[in-house]
């Protein structure tokens, strides 16, 4: 079985899907790309598709899974390179792949990807908190304690 690639960008993990997409492909992906968000802390996901030449009813699903899974891992997905004739099959197969962003292009995706990151701002393991503040700030957040009015 072959293994699609995942390349690290910055905070954006690459996904360039170059091979024909079997079902254990796909789910040997899904896998994949769950690791390598947690192991680097990706903030964004880029898929290219643009050599993708069909789709069916599996891979369509597991497209809108790969993009609910990064964004429970706080990794926002995009899918770029659609070719219509995959546009057209995903509507065909009522597939919206609701909350999943698209570009044309991968320049385009890295653009959506750093306007993302740039509004999402530090987050609390920057150099802005001691480690100390940053380890009382989750223990806080994570017992429920809200601070303030």
């Amino acid at each position: 079985m072959e293994r699609v690639p995942i390349l690290k960008i910055g905070s954006v993990l690459l996904v360039s899907i170059q091979v024909d997409l079997r079902d254990q492909t796909v789910l040997a992906l899904q896998e994949d790309l769950a690791e390598r968000i947690v192991g680097t802390g990706a903030r964004g996901v880029v898929i290219d598709i643009t050599a993708v030449d069909i789709v069916d009813s599996f891979i369509g699903r597991a497209f809108a899974t790969v993009a609910a899974m990064s964004r429970l891992m706080d990794a926002e997905t995009v899918v770029v390179g659609m070719r219509p004739a995959v546009a057209i099959t995903l509507v065909e197969l009522g597939l919206s792949l609701g909350g999943v962003r698209t570009a044309l292009d991968l320049e385009e995706g890295m653009r959506l990807l750093d306007a993302r990151t740039a509004e999402a701002g530090p987050a609390l393991s920057e150099p802005d908190l001691a480690p100390s503040e940053a380890g009382s700030a989750l223990s806080e957040a994570g017992s429920g304690m809200v601070d303030g009015p």
